[in-house]
Order: C-alpha cells, then structure tokens, then sequence
C-alpha cells in the first residue's frame, strides 16, 4: 500500500530535489551560456545574462580545431571498450555469481580501485616498445582496465537473482550452455546490460589520463583535445565551452534515450518478464 506524504513531507522532499539538481543545472546552464557569447561578452564584468547569443564557437570548434576527428576517435575508443568488456564481462559476471567466486571478483574490485597512475607507466613502456602509442589498440586496451571490472560488478548483482532453474529447463529442452546463455539469461537481465552499457562508455568517454599519454594527433580524444582552446596567454572561454557541450551531449542524449532502462536495472536488480 502506497503511503501518502503529508504536505509537511511533500515540501521536505521537493526542497531536497531542488537543492540537489539547482548546482548541476545551474553549471551546464552557465556552460551553454558561455558557448553561446561572444568571447567579450564572456570576459565583460559584471557577467552578461542578457546577450546576444551566436553559434561561431560551434562553428570554429567543428571545423577548425579537427574536433569533429577527436569525437569519432573518441566514439571509436569508448564503442569497442564496451563492446570488447560487455563479450568478456557478460560470461564471467555470470560464472562469478553462479559458482560463487568471491576472490576473482574481489580481485577485480582491487584492480578496479588502484590509481590509473599505477598502470599507466607499464603501459607506456610496453606500447612504446611496440611502437602502439598513438593507435587505437593502445587506446582500447588501457580502457578496458575501467570499463571490463564495471561491466563485471555491475552483472554480478543481475546474474545472482537469476533462478537456475532458467538454465537447467533450457538445458532440458535441448539447448547448449551457449544458447541458453545467449537467448534465455541474458534477456532477463537486459536492463542490467543496458545500465552497464551507459556507466561503461560514460566513464570511458570521459577518461583523460590514458588519453593524455598514450593518444597523438591520430587518436586524440575529446577530453584531451579541449586543451587547445588554452594557451599561455589567455583561455578562449567560448571555444571551451562549446566544446565542454559537445563532449557532454552524446552520454547525456545515449542516458536520456534508455534511461527507463537505467532506473529499472540500478533499482531492481534482475526483472524477470
């Protein structure tokens, strides 16, 4: 039975949702303000709220900067990141949950938990010995070291609540443990694939050290291309922030898509339908 709050409550928890978003709404708000002056506007004081808004920073970002490039780089990086984890990650979240393997996944969890700093020096000595810096493959394997445990942790949770007596009839009707894999557990858990789909790329999107080291002018990423638009001299703010907007729009418009999606899986666990 569903409890009514009393006003009191009402205005309580609409207070909290409002001071909560107002930050975050108010820093994005400000960040589309900013991509949308002029560079004087954005440097005049006191700020400028009402200003005569133009879209030249998305034009010279777009074509002069190579920006558009470092997005399909970017894109190239985080799309084979996830997709290579969710092939690794499915099959051993589920084999974790199904026969109990705490310390692999506590090793994951470890791993995961270690500063990238750690590992980025190996990295570079090894890429650079291979002559794999600068390329895709380099790119995608250090992501994989924050994409794969995600992907890992986040099934474990999904795999746990599926019954085995899932597997077991499709067992007994005939199909392989790959089929029964592939057509009967996995559409159960699809909003927990959906959920670790987004979080991956979004924090794989957004990594930068990785990038900043073992990227060149072939396979730069947006979060490290952005530094262009700052020099010594001063900081082109409205090329800043509208490519602060480009960077933001693709996991903020993939979230907004299948965000039904996200909420199932991140409050329910596995649902059965």
């Amino acid at each position: 039975m569903k409890t009514k709050r009393t006003p009191i409550q009402a205005a309580f928890f609409y207070t909290g949702v409002v001071v909560i978003c107002i930050i975050p709404l108010f820093v994005f708000a400000w960040m589309i303000m900013t991509a949308l002056k002029t560079q004087m506007d954005n440097l005049a004081i006191p700020p400028k709220l009402i200003f005569t808004p133009t879209l030249d920073n998305f034009r010279n970002t777009l074509s002069g900067n190579n920006f558009g490039k470092y997005l399909f780089n970017s894109f190239i990086v985080a799309g084979f990141a996830v997709g290579i984890s969710l092939v690794v990650g499915l099959p051993a979240a589920y084999a974790i949950a199904k026969y109990r393997l705490r310390r692999i996944g506590l090793s994951l969890l470890v791993a995961r938990m270690v500063p990238f700093i750690s590992y980025l020096i190996p990295w570079f000595i090894v890429f650079r010995a291979m002559r794999l810096v600068d390329s895709y493959i380099a790119l995608i394997t250090t992501h994989l070291i924050i994409t794969l445990p995600y992907v890992i942790w986040i099934m474990i949770n999904f795999f746990e609540n599926v019954p085995t007596s899932l597997e077991e009839s499709a067992r007994i009707d005939g199909a392989s443990y790959l089929q029964a894999f592939l057509y009967v557990i996995l559409p159960v858990v699809r909003n927990g694939v959906f959920t670790a789909s987004v979080l991956s790329f979004i924090f794989s999107w957004n990594q930068f050290l990785f990038s900043l080291i073992l990227s060149g002018r072939d396979t730069m990423t947006v979060p490290v291309a952005v530094f262009q638009f700052i020099s010594y001299d001063q900081i082109n703010w409205g090329g800043l922030a509208s490519a602060a907007t480009l960077i933001t729009l693709p996991p903020l418009v993939m979230t907004l898509f299948i965000q039904k999606y996200i909420i199932r899986g991140l409050t329910s666990g596995a649902v059965k339908e």
